[in-house]
């Protein structure tokens, strides 16, 4: 969407023009959804968060400046959005061994045991591992961590879309993948009694 385009379905839909409200939500609809996908919590769902972001896009709607394109805008609302409803969602502080699938636990076994590359039938339990991790850190780490590494994004790219330095960027890379071991650590030691 150029920017003369979406600022004028902006003053639209400010101005209460129903069609043009309709044509914002069809247009970003993909974004929100994707960002939701990437970013959102485990125990809501993707269309309940994107209505709540859309529903938070109307209501700061007058706020938009037109000083950045509004797609960069949106996501900002909508990683927001996710970071919050996660932060909203407790997490237990812990990952357990019983909290496991049997896949999962053959991937810590076979971590705790080797340094080998896992076989092509434990690549998704691996995966759920991951998940399993990444839900144990705050809403913030688990970002960076999504961004860095699950999404390949850069130092710079991160720092755009979630304005946060790049210094604080690291620093929370850092603290989270500590995290993420200090835990696998933790069910490979349970394992191993």
């Amino acid at each position: 969407m150029d920017d003369s385009d979406a600022r004028a379905l902006v003053e639209a839909a400010l101005a209460h023009d129903d069609d043009a409200a309709r044509e914002l939500v069809r247009r970003l609809y993909s974004l929100v959804a994707k960002i939701v996908r990437a970013h959102g919590p485990r125990q809501t769902s993707e269309e309940d968060l994107s209505q709540m972001i859309f529903i938070k896009l109307f209501q700061k709607l007058s706020q938009f400046s037109g000083k950045v394109p509004l797609e960069h805008w949106v996501s900002r609302i909508a990683v927001n959005t996710c970071l919050n409803q996660i932060a909203a969602e407790k997490v237990r502080p812990e990952l357990r061994h019983a909290d496991l699938s049997e896949e999962e636990q053959a991937v810590v076994q076979n971590l705790a045991a080797s340094a080998e590359e896992l076989a092509p039938d434990r690549r998704f339990a691996s995966r759920q591992l991951v998940e399993h991790l990444l839900d144990l850190l705050k809403p913030a780490e688990r970002l960076v961590i999504d961004l860095l590494y699950l999404q390949q994004r850069s130092v710079e790219e991160i720092r755009q879309l979630t304005g946060w330095s790049a210094s604080l960027i690291k620093v929370r890379a850092f603290r989270a993948r500590r995290k993420m071991k200090d835990q696998l650590d933790k069910v490979s030691a349970r394992e191993k009694l």
